[in-house]
């Protein structure tokens, strides 16, 4: 069975997704293991950020409601060993539309989905919110790599997502692989308190590795390339490669 992680935010604009991309490419293309990307949010931010048109794919929205099968929406992407999921805005409200709606226990299905996929690693980039998309890629994941940035809402928000973990446990075991920090500035004056904060609720969790601000990421994005091969001497490059490698020695 493959390593399943869910990748989580509890709010929006923590760089969430490029963190999918670039840990997940960097895994693939580096330690040549063979990874597929779920892009389980219906923004498609990561189905662009791979270069691919949302309104031209079928995402997992087809596959939920059983009129396609899992295979037929798996896309190689311009990177060897790494494939996609894409999203589309019909995921948004797929827990109410035809047979999920009266599906009760609709939360396990892409549970059963995955679970026979031949992949070393399967990464789920999800809303950034605690919704049944999210509920739904926690419930299918061993593991759950949640992200933050240095900033007073984002880390409160890491204290609301703790309590939905707790209670989530109690019917799923799932372990937390770790924190990261995206838009890291070194020389933040409220660093130390926002760490502490973290530490606090999520103990040890935190990662060493953090992801600073650079404008590499971005026009990677635009590129629809992992930032390691449109910018490799870029300091996010460096960045995601240590995270990437942090999160390898936890694993």
């Amino acid at each position: 069975m493959p390593k399943t992680i869910s990748i989580c935010s509890f709010k929006g604009g923590t760089a969430k997704t490029s963190l999918c991309l670039n840990t997940a490419t960097f895994l693939s293309y580096f330690y040549k293991k063979k990874v597929l990307i779920i892009d389980f949010d219906a923004q498609a931010n990561l189905t662009t950020g791979l270069g691919f048109d949302p309104d031209e794919q079928d995402s997992l929205a087809a596959v939920l409601q059983e009129e396609k099968k899992i295979e037929s929406v798996i896309l190689k992407t311009s990177i060897k060993n790494l494939d996609l999921i894409p999203a589309d805005t019909w995921l948004e409200r797929i827990e109410v539309t035809k047979t999920l709606a009266a599906d009760r226990y609709s939360h396990e299905k892409l549970k059963e989905l995955i679970s026979n996929l031949n992949y070393d690693y399967i990464f789920i980039d999800t809303p950034p919110s605690l919704c049944w998309l999210t509920e739904s890629a926690l419930i299918a994941s061993n593991k759950v790599l949640i992200c933050a940035t240095p900033e007073f809402y984002s880390v409160k928000g890491l204290q609301k997502f703790a309590i939905f973990l707790k209670n989530l446990s109690k019917r799923h075991s799932l372990e937390i692989l770790g924190i990261a920090l995206s838009f890291w500035n070194a020389r933040g004056k409220n660093n130390k308190e926002f760490q502490k904060i973290i530490n606090s609720t999520f103990p040890g969790k935190l990662l060493k590795s953090k992801i600073r601000r650079d404008i590499a990421i971005s026009e990677a994005s635009i590129i629809g390339k992992p930032v390691f091969i449109t910018e490799p001497t870029s300091r996010a490059s460096e960045d995601y490669k240590s995270l990437t490698q942090e999160l390898i020695s936890r694993m």
